[in-house]
Parts: structure tokens; C-alpha cells; sequence
């Protein structure tokens, strides 16, 4: 195995690369981690670490929450830094983030081989920066793991050579399954909640709470659902959501229950336990999707349509009326699926990587 740096940022990185950065550790191989500190709270950074028993970042950068540019800007100076110190083989990034971006750059630009975890997706909305970073990491890359064939064929189609195309899955399928067994009903217990007896809301992405009009929106239909329906809310709330409420003197309706940002343990179990999850998350649609729980997606698209395609999620975005009938599908339509995010997907990348 060449010598790699598994670059980081943000809490879906350090999940979906959880099972990678294991194997690593257990082989005893040749890597070291790099974490940009994109994600500045510990309960939404460190404490990932702590509870999924990982080893601690050989390299910290601290890049924290700045603008797109000089956010992007200070984590390529910094990664080039540290490649230019440890000279690896290989950078591997996973996902969408500036830091995905930043690695793959940085890294591409010193010849370093770049694999892409979760190549391919697209929402086909440029409006949103993570689209912008999709794109252009994966046409830096040199290896791109694809969760599906739907995402080798718009690699494809962007006229990408197959020969760096590699459909693996997921890697969340394989920490999703590698918790399940250790998620309680601790934190139910402890807020009030009853199993299959509330919703769980997450809300975090500028184009739904950077709008004073669309995040007011959003509060009202959480609020009128649970009301029609007789249901408990609970929402971890993230930093940037929680800023902007404040900042736009907007009240939380009484039945929205607001709670700090939890690890991924507990927020797996309020996922697994809940009636239905409201989000505007990608990688909670995946989360629920692989546990068996309908999701309300909180925009006006997605990247991860297998998820709609299947059944295990609806798109909705800041109107009632879809939500409603969202929700009152999955009500009335208890459809079972199996997830499309493939079987043993890490073993697969690091089948391949093994052999380079």
C-alpha cells in the first residue's frame, strides 16, 4: 500500500472514512490523517472521534468557518504544507466540502494521486458550493468510488475515462451497520421521547436558514405538522441554524424542541427511532435510507435520488402541502426497501488500493 494521507474536515468525513481510517490502523499501514477543522464545535467534530474510537489527526489545520474563498484558500496553503513535509502517494477525500476540494487540489497540483470516496453525485444545482466541489474533485481525481452505477454514468457523461471509474458503494453502509448494534433509546429517555412517537429535524444548509422568509417557512410547517399530526420534535440544531434564528429574532415554535448538536451515535439512534426524520441532509437520507426510515428532504433536489427512487424519501422543499402529503404517504404506505448503497464497500476500495 502506497503511503496515503486521509485528508478530513467535517463530520460526514469522519463517519463515512471511519471504516477506511480502522483498517489502516488495524494493518498497522502507512498513513496519516489531515483534519482541516472545517467543522469548529467539538460536539460536531472531536467527540466523533472519541465515540468512534478513531485515532487523533496527526495534523490539525484550524481552518474553521470563513468565507468559500479564504476558507478554500487557507486550507490549500496549509494542506500543500504538509504534503510537501510528508510527501505521500496518495490523498484520499471523501464527499463535497471545501476540504474535499482544498485536498484534491492541493494534491493534484504536487502529483500526488487523489481517490475520491462518493464520486459522481450531483444535484445539478450550482447554486450550492458543495456542487461546485463535487464536481471539480472528481475531475481532479485519478480513482472515483462511486456509491451506484448512476454515478458512473454521469461520470461518464462528463466524458471521464472508465478506467478510473470504480462502483464500491458506500462507505456509510458500513459504519451505519457497524453502530447499529450499539444504539440506545438513552437519549429518548432522557428528552422526553417515545419510540416511533416524534420526528427528528435537522436543518443546516445556507439556501434553507440564511433566508430570514424560508427559515421562518420551514419553522412553521415542523410546527403545523406536529400539531395536525400529535407528534413530539426534536431538533439538533446546528451552529449556523441556531446563529441565524437568533440573528433574524425569529421565536421556535413551542412544539419544536431544540437540543445541541449530538455525536453520531446518538443521532443514529433518534434517526432509528423515530416515526419520520425531516432534513435537508444528503447523508442523513443515506443514514435512514440503509435503517429503514422514511425521510422528508427539506430542498428542491437532491444528489442522492436512489433514495427517492426507491421509495425511502421525498422531495419537498419549504412547501406544506408536499410535506403534508409526504408524510401521510409514508403513513399510509408501509413499504420496506433495501438500500442501493452496495455490500461491504470499504473492503472493496481498499481491494483496489491494496492492488495499486
Amino acid at each position: 500500500m502506497k503511503k496515503t494521507c486521509i485528508l478530513l474536515g467535517t463530520r460526514p468525513e469522519i463517519i463515512k472514512l471511519s471504516s477506511i481510517i480502522r483498517f489502516f490502523e488495524k494493518h498497522n499501514l502507512d498513513y496519516f490523517i489531515i483534519h482541516t477543522n472545517q467543522h469548529y464545535s467539538e460536539n460536531m467534530d472531536k467527540i466523533f472521534f472519541d465515540r468512534l474510537r478513531l485515532p487523533s489527526p496527526k495534523y490539525n489545520l484550524n481552518v474553521g468557518s470563513l468565507s468559500q474563498g479564504n476558507q478554500t484558500g487557507r486550507m490549500l496553503a496549509e494542506i500543500e504544507n504538509v504534503l510537501l513535509i510528508e510527501k505521500p502517494e496518495l490523498l484520499l477525500v471523501q464527499g463535497d466540502t471545501n476540504s474535499v476540494l482544498a485536498g484534491a487540489l492541493a494534491a493534484c497540483k504536487l502529483g500526488i494521486k487523489v481517490g475520491h470516496i462518493e464520486a459522481g453525485l450531483r444535484s445539478y444545482d450550482r447554486s450550492m458550493p458543495e456542487e461546485i466541489n463535487r464536481i471539480v474533485s472528481d475531475h481532479v481525481s485519478d480513482y472515483l468510488f462511486c456509491p451506484t452505477e448512476k454515478q458512473r454514468g454521469i461520470l461518464l457523461g462528463e466524458g471521464i475515462i472508465d478506467d478510473k471509474i470504480f462502483v464500491t458503494g458506500n462507505t456509510i453502509v458500513d459504519a451505519v451497520l457497524e453502530s447499529k448494534s450499539l444504539l440506545q433509546k438513552k437519549i429518548l429517555e432522557s428528552n422526553n421521547l417515545k419510540e416511533n412517537k416524534y420526528i427528528l429535524v435537522t436543518m443546516h444548509r445556507p439556501s434553507n436558514v440564511d433566508k430570514e422568509d424560508i427559515l421562518s417557512q420551514h419553522l412553521e410547517n415542523i410546527s403545523r405538522l406536529s400539531n395536525d399530526y400529535n407528534l413530539d420534535v426534536i431538533f439538533p440544531i446546528h451552529p449556523r441554524t441556531l446563529k441565524n434564528i437568533k440573528e433574524f429574532n425569529l421565536k421556535i415554535p413551542d412544539k419544536i424542541k431544540i437540543i445541541e448538536p449530538v455525536d453520531f451515535l446518538e443521532l443514529l439512534s433518534l434517526e432509528f427511532y423515530s416515526k419520520i426524520i425531516l432534513t435537508d441532509s444528503g447523508g442523513i437520507l443515506e443514514e435512514a435510507c440503509i435503517l429503514g426510515i422514511p425521510t422528508l428532504n427539506l430542498r428542491e433536489n437532491t444528489e442522492r435520488p436512489e433514495c427517492v427512487e426507491i421509495g425511502a424519501s421525498k422531495t419537498v422543499g419549504s412547501s406544506y402541502d408536499l410535506l403534508k402529503k409526504g408524510y401521510d404517504y409514508f403513513i399510509h404506505n408501509n413499504k420496506q426497501w433495501v438500500h442501493p448503497f452496495g455490500l461491504n464497500p470499504t473492503q472493496k476500495i481498499i481491494d483496489f488500493l491494496m492492488n495499486q
